[in-house]
């Protein structure tokens, strides 16, 4: 690759495919870990002996930790140069991944050491913030890198080899206690511990994510400082801005797609919450979770997030080639399918259908992670691309907690019944879809080019 370049101009090489695969592999295991955490929450907590008129609580620790620690990373890495520790991003990933693994060994032991109930219950709020703390720190980089070394032309296929690499690890990750019980480890256990499936399944978790993390750490070069300067056309040298006046002067695409976001992972949080108790309640009709049905119902939610991620990797691998005609129309259809998923969830007493919701939820779920993500970066300079994706998550994490804390209300008002929370994620997604036609996408590189 040749560094050389017109000064002023925003012009990123044109990448090997296999590069791309390789920057975002390591993705895999880090959404391993988000997988197993999210399909597994409502279970543990309600194992532990979780009110849950109060269930909402334990979920808004993981988002308040990622509102601070990704735009923390973002800043200091924009800022970072440790050739021997991998570069700018990566030493982020290796400490990240370091704290991860050792907490998802801790995490499905909660239950496990003694501790009465409501100590149970808070070493496990403890456990799920450290352990979102480290994921998130552990995936910033991953989101970084494509902002940093790709071009426009290609980000619609690194969003979407990104997005795949980590459905392929939510896959196996939501396969885990269903396999691991059809194996004949135990999937039911004493009050207020958790099956030996469910633990192992963490186990393997942290040891998938080691391997794949160090693939990447091993595997991918990012461009020093003097490149990276060129490759942008920016001065390597350029004025420095804290993080709020870094805030004021974001594109707006920034905030547009943050409304979309908004509704959108204010929807997905309702269904980590309630999605395992929607479907115990609706097909399996119990609310005991101390029963054998209850955790069968927990293991047939690992297998519709399975269908979600496979759904998700088909249509990840269909959107690679979109343009400014096609990306929005695009966008708002995976949203509609969505709505259509929750809708369906939440009145189905069937497993089938249940099935087909959650293929409707997967394209919900790549189009709202790709697609999003490549309108941003097209419009950011290079200047602080770190920081901006940072504080992007931002809108990941701010709807969570108020869906959460929403949830205190709404719960109690929809008569305490899990699928009613399911029918208001369907509305989310229908305002989502129709607040993705007031972002107006706009492009650094091709402005510049012009």
């Amino acid at each position: 690759m040749d560094a050389t370049k017109t000064s002023g101009k925003k012009m990123l090489p044109t990448l090997a495919i296999s590069t791309l695969m390789l920057m975002t592999f390591g993705n895999l295991g880090t959404s391993m870990a988000f997988s197993l955490q999210s399909a597994n929450m409502g279970r543990i907590f309600q194992t532990l002996g979780a009110d849950p008129t109060k269930l909402g609580f334990f979920f808004i620790l993981p988002p308040l930790a990622g509102m601070v620690v990704q735009p923390l990373v973002g800043f200091f890495s924009d800022k970072t140069w440790l050739p021997k520790l991998g570069g700018r991003r990566l030493p982020y990933l290796i400490l990240g991944s370091l704290v991860a693994i050792i907490v998802m060994c801790l995490l499905p032991n909660s239950g496990s050491f003694g501790f009465k109930a409501s100590n149970a219950l808070w070493f496990g709020a403890i456990a799920i913030l450290f352990m979102d703390l480290s994921s998130n720190m552990s995936m910033q980089p991953f989101k970084m890198m494509i902002s940093d070394m790709v071009n426009d032309e290609q980000k619609d296929m690194a969003w979407s080899w990104q997005t795949i690499w980590g459905n392929i690890g939510g896959v196996v990750a939501n396969l885990f206690p269903f396999f691991f019980t059809a194996i004949g480890v135990v999937n039911v256990a004493s009050a207020g511990q958790l099956p030996a499936s469910v633990k192992i399944s963490f186990y393997v978790g942290a040891l998938l994510l080691a391997l794949s993390a160090g693939f990447t750490i091993f595997k991918v070069q990012e461009y020093d400082p003097k490149t990276y300067a060129q490759y942008h056309g920016i001065d390597e040298n350029g004025e420095k801005l804290n993080m709020f006046q870094i805030l004021k002067r974001a594109p707006k695409v920034f905030w547009t797609l943050g409304l979309v976001e908004f509704f959108c992972w204010a929807g997905f949080q309702y269904l980590w919450t309630y999605g395992t108790g929607t479907v115990a309640q609706n097909i399996w009709h119990t609310t005991d979770v101390a029963s054998a049905a209850f955790q069968n119902a927990g293991n047939w939610f690992g297998i519709l997030s399975a269908i979600e991620t496979v759904t998700a990797i088909v249509w990840g691998l269909m959107i690679t080639k979109l343009n400014n005609k096609t990306r929005k129309p695009v966008y708002t259809l995976g949203l509609i399918l969505g709505a259509i998923g929750f809708f369906t969830l939440a009145t189905t007493h069937s497993q089938a259908i249940s099935a087909v919701s959650f293929v409707l939820l997967g394209i919900a779920w790549v189009t709202m992670n790709a697609i999003p993500f490549t309108i941003l970066t097209n419009a950011l300079d290079g200047t602080n691309d770190g920081s901006y994706m940072g504080l992007f998550n931002s809108w990941i994490c701010l709807p969570q907690i108020i869906a959460s804390v929403a949830s205190f209300a709404l719960y109690p008002m929809l008569g305490n019944f899990m699928p009613h929370m399911i029918l208001i994620s369907a509305i989310l997604f229908v305002m989502g879809a129709a607040a993705v036609w007031v972002v107006k996408e706009t492009s650094v590189e091709h402005d510049a080019s012009n």
